[in-house]
């Protein structure tokens, strides 16, 4: 069966309709909810419970040293801050314990290194977990500060509404000069306005370690991190998906909520975090994977087709016509989020890594298939 040249340029133009539709149906579906989504104030009158901060560190002391005086330092009322000191082998230690001379207000827990038993970051997080003291816990990493001193206050807000269970917040990365650096905020963006608008849609699936909350009694009636504790990520994203529903998630958006850490200085060092994120996806809800994959596939597909059919001037007013209404929709919608986010510098260099970085993550998560099995250690 012979097909002519019109019935394929037919098929051609309907295959690039479709990715087309399915590319506006995330961006005006998702995405845009965060674009546009109106940041509540701390309304007067918020009640400010008794908090505990949990922070696992391995080998962290110069982290330790730079940033942790700014959780502790917050303008919150009563709250504590636990660290967990997990194997370290620099002078974590010695850092730790000068802190807490100065602030009474920090509790040191330790993990000793045994060479017999190796353990992932979940062991720590429930070592800190059941060490707090307070029902309502938050989560952040070593290498991260808070944007503003107002952080808790952000964070107690979101978690006194009606939907308390779980609070998402945003973990940005510090803007600094060179492309990797450029692609790591952009990614890390691009991701929130992921997450941010398919909790927004009622279909939460993932949150980050760096900006999170939830309640011990919630995590203790979730049976803990459950099936996943052999994982050597998704303390953060695999509890998340597991335990979210569209009634128990509330989002922090305000700037003073957020975290700031430092990105990856090389390829190297940023390839094996994004490997250990990468372990966790495979455990993800069914239906959250399959939303996770369409958009990328789709996304690849719609570049693939329409560099083809303008090459070979296939219906071009029509194809040109769809590029345009993509790009401006995409472009609206990026400026937007970025503002909300308080990300800058990244539009123009989008347009590069909106191509880009679906190759790279499926390169990544392939060679994680590959080579990945066996690893325990999450630093």
């Amino acid at each position: 069966m012979i097909i002519s040249t019109d019935t394929t340029h037919l098929i051609l133009l309907g295959l690039l309709l479709t990715m087309f539709i399915i590319q506006a149906w995330y961006w005006l579906g998702y995405y845009r909810r965060t674009a546009f989504a109106k940041v509540p104030e701390i309304a007067p009158g918020t009640p400010f419970p008794p908090l505990s901060v949990v922070i696992c560190a391995r080998n962290e002391a110069e982290n330790l040293s730079r940033f942790l005086p700014d959780v502790l330092n917050q303008d919150y009322p009563s709250f504590e801050v636990v660290v967990v000191n997990d194997c370290s082998e620099d002078n974590s230690f010695d850092i730790l314990g000068g802190l807490m001379t100065r602030y009474p207000h920090l509790k040191v827990s330790m993990i000793q290194k045994d060479p017999r038993f190796k353990h992932t970051k979940k062991l720590a997080m429930l070592i800190g977990i059941k060490a707090a003291k307070n029902d309502l816990l938050v989560f952040t990493d070593a290498d991260c500060r808070p944007a503003s001193p107002q952080w808790l206050r952000h964070v107690a807000s979101a978690a006194t509404g009606e939907k308390s269970d779980i609070v998402l917040g945003y973990g940005a990365y510090s803007e600094e000069k060179g492309l990797l650096n450029s692609y790591i905020r952009y990614e890390t963006m691009f991701i929130a306005m992921q997450y941010f608008g398919m909790a927004m849609a009622g279909k939460p699936y993932m949150g980050v370690g760096r900006n999170l909350s939830y309640r011990r009694t919630f995590f203790f009636g979730q049976s803990g991190f459950g099936p996943h504790n052999h994982i050597i990520s998704g303390d953060d994203d695999l509890f998340v998906n597991r335990t979210s529903t569209s009634e128990n998630c509330s989002l922090m958006l305000a700037h003073d909520s957020f975290t700031l850490s430092v990105a990856s200085k090389t390829i190297r060092e940023w390839a094996k975090q994004k490997k250990r994120h990468l372990t966790a996806a495979a455990y993800y809800k069914s239906q959250d994977k399959l939303r996770l994959f369409i958009e990328p596939f789709s996304r690849v597909s719609w570049y693939g087709l329409l560099i083809a059919m303008l090459a070979m001037l296939i219906s071009w007013p029509v194809v040109l016509f769809l590029a345009l209404s993509r790009f401006v929709m995409r472009a609206v919608i990026l400026k937007k989020a970025a503002a909300v986010f308080n990300e800058r510098r990244l539009w123009f260099i989008s347009l590069f890594f909106d191509i880009f970085a679906p190759f790279l993550t499926a390169f990544l998560y392939l060679t994680n298939k590959i080579k990945g099995k066996g690893r325990t250690s999450w630093k």
